[in-house]
């Protein structure tokens, strides 16, 4: 069961705010019944109409991921840069052109940084993938110039204090060698990789992103790809 103005947001009659008033006006029926109320509920089973005509929710959300190349920016338009929905193909599966509109990426990466990116239309699961709250974890693959200070696992562990209003949530570094190490963070602040590596005395020459959560790169999607993501491996993002 759902909201009425939830129902017929999804649906695409208009956004929450507009169908509240469509709806108050009576112009909503729901098995034949007008209805004037927005927060009623409806199973999706009785027919919902709209001035005499049904209205029906499309089927679910979509879930798209891009191993996103260098030089290409996150964004859905820009009149200048190319962007990563320009990489989008038009036969990815349920993508119709209705949807494709709606898709928008998930967080952002940096234009010279490169990785797994998700595009989707569901706003509850980009905020659970995002809010800090929810601990979803985000690790990189980065490569270095400079030295790392002896203390930087500890640091990033406790936190660093980057020039923000408040220190970074803990974090993981993982030394590969000398110029290359993993890092996972639970939160997605503005350059917040290059800059936690700044703060402990090296400077990153190459960034890719391998995973959110439970979603992981493949290997074998070559950079410019694209892949539906089937929703089971994204449900617990939401909970």
């Amino acid at each position: 069961m759902e909201r009425l103005d939830k129902y017929l947001a999804d649906a695409g009659v208009g956004t929450r705010s507009e169908v509240k008033n469509v709806i108050r006006k009576g112009r909503v029926t729901v098995g034949g019944a007008k209805v004037t109320k927005p927060e009623t509920k409806v199973s999706g089973d009785e027919p919902v109409c709209l001035d005499g005509k049904p209205v029906k929710k499309a089927p679910g959300h979509v879930y798209y991921m891009l191993h996103k190349p260098a030089g290409v920016i996150t964004a859905t338009e820009d009149t200048r840069e190319k962007t990563v929905m320009d990489l989008l193909p038009s036969g990815l599966p349920g993508l119709t052109p209705a949807r494709r509109a709606k898709l928008f990426p998930v967080g952002r990466l940096d234009k010279d940084t490169e990785g797994l990116l998700l595009v989707t239309d569901d706003g509850a699961l980009a905020h659970a993938l995002l809010s800090p709250a929810k601990h979803v974890e985000k690790e990189y693959y980065a490569e270095i110039e400079g030295q790392l200070c002896d203390d930087a696992e500890e640091r990033f562990r406790e936190g660093i204090d980057i020039g923000d209003e408040k220190k970074t949530l803990p974090a993981e570094l993982i030394r590969l060698s000398d110029t290359q190490v993993r890092i996972i963070l639970h939160e997605g602040r503005f350059h917040q990789v290059k800059r936690m590596v700044e703060a402990c005395g090296a400077r990153v020459t190459y960034l890719k992103r391998l995973r959110m959560g439970a979603l992981v790169l493949p290997d074998d999607l070559d950079k410019g790809e694209w892949r539906a993501v089937p929703q089971e491996i994204l449900v617990n993002f939401c909970k």
